[in-house]
């Protein structure tokens, strides 16, 4: 794709996805627009091995728009980050179709790790704000990381998580992330748990008021 075809796709995601857009001039105003066009500069050098030359292009995106992608990072077709500022994408990472980014999202590694140690994405994913994935670990296709959650191992297809340290939620979700791009109304595992365990207390002390009321007929029946 030449660089008018990526324009004309860059402007075509950012419309479809950004409810306070008005006009397609408005995309050039975008960081998400802005940093992707460096990439692909960068992407292109860090391919043909100009190493220099693409972490140069790719720290001007930075210094533009406060998002980070690295030039080796491999990223698909309709990709497109919202807001954007803080966003980090490390050297191994690889991102499928349809992904959408919020502020604050890190694709990093763990530590000093050599060869794979950044996540691969699928498609039709989205990550809410501040949400962290780290490691060589892998996300499968329709996903939904909500925001401030960490994930540090395998998540399945069709999956919601949620929390620090991320958790499955919920499965088999029927709608793409992309055709809502809610980040707001995900299952709280905390909350459930704790209205589980208040259930189970209200189970025990019935069943120890039941058993005081049987002690006590038990005794008023022998004194007699």
């Amino acid at each position: 794709m030449g660089m008018i075809g990526s324009i004309k796709e860059e402007i075509k995601i950012i419309r479809e996805r950004d409810p306070a857009i008005h006009s397609s001039m408005e995309v050039f105003l975008y960081p998400s627009f802005k940093v992707m066009m460096h990439y692909r500069i960068a992407h292109k050098l860090y391919e043909s091995g100009h190493y220099f030359w693409a972490r140069w292009v790719s720290q001007r995106g930075v210094r533009r728009t406060g998002i980070e992608i690295h030039p080796g990072a491999k990223i698909g077709k309709g990709f497109f980050i919202d807001h954007g500022n803080g966003v980090i994408i490390g050297e191994t990472t690889i991102i499928g179709d349809n992904v959408t980014l919020y502020q604050g999202v890190t694709l990093g590694g763990t530590g000093k790790e050599h060869g794979k140690r950044h996540p691969t994405l699928g498609s039709n994913i989205m990550i809410g704000a501040g949400a962290k994935v780290l490691g060589s670990c892998t996300v499968g296709d329709n996903c939904k990381i909500g925001a401030g959650s960490v994930v540090l191992c395998d998540v399945p297809p069709n999956s919601t998580v949620v929390g620090v340290p991320g958790r499955v939620v919920k499965r088999c979700n029927m709608a793409l992330p992309q055709d809502t791009m809610n980040q707001t109304d995900l299952p709280d595992p905390v909350r459930e748990d704790i209205m589980e365990l208040q259930r189970a207390n209200s189970e025990m002390i019935n069943r120890i008021l039941e058993l005081e009321r049987q002690l006590k007929q038990h005794t008023r029946h022998k004194s007699e």
